[in-house]
């Protein structure tokens, strides 16, 4: 929807789309496997759901993809507005790629991929996958990295946390080291 920029469900055809953006969306799945360590197997399962292929764009898939945070209208007609399609998309952006990151990163630290070559990958996939949710660049990676350490962080790394030594030090570790890439000094 925020390639088509009308904000309207009938001009959405997310295989145009996967045409279009083809390889980028292969760049995202290569830096995955590069900072998850995933074999063949684990990245076929991505194309066996069916998200890289055409479907149809509803308005209630929209709402479930952003958490229902517009609310649910009296009328499900009002999910198909414009202005209803534009906040849902946005929202959808902003809490599917801090939850992407937040696999991603898990991915990584339980694969215990090095966290200085694991974040640099990390940090492609996510620049690139934030210009495929928005490429107006409504969508920065730094925002959605200051998301995802506001939003998972304090889960895990709390004292009472039940996560393991080597968890908390690899979240720690990445932390530091996405930091260091998206923000600097």
């Amino acid at each position: 929807m925020n390639a088509t920029g009308t904000w309207v469900l009938a001009d959405a055809s997310v295989g145009e789309f996967l045409a279009r953006r083809h390889a980028d969306v292969e760049r995202v799945m290569d830096g995955v496997r590069k900072a998850c360590g995933f074999d063949d197997v684990a990245m076929r399962m991505a194309d066996e759901v069916g998200w890289f292929r055409d479907y149809k764009v509803d308005a209630a898939h929209l709402l479930l993809w952003s958490a229902g945070i517009t609310g649910v209208p009296d009328q499900l007609e009002g999910l198909d507005e414009p202005s209803v399609i534009r906040r849902m998309c946005r929202m959808a952006a902003d809490l599917q790629l801090t939850e992407f990151l937040h696999a991603v990163i898990t991915a990584a630290v339980a694969a215990r991929t090095e966290p200085r070559r694991g974040a640099a990958a990390i940090v492609d996939v996510l620049t690139i996958a934030s210009d495929l949710a928005d490429a107006t660049g409504g969508v920065a990676p730094v925002q959605v990295f200051r998301t995802w350490r506001v939003a998972h962080l304090p889960g895990i790394l709390l004292p009472r946390s039940d996560a393991p030594g080597y968890g908390k030090a690899g979240f720690r570790a990445y932390d530091e080291e996405l930091e260091a890439l998206l923000v600097g000094d």
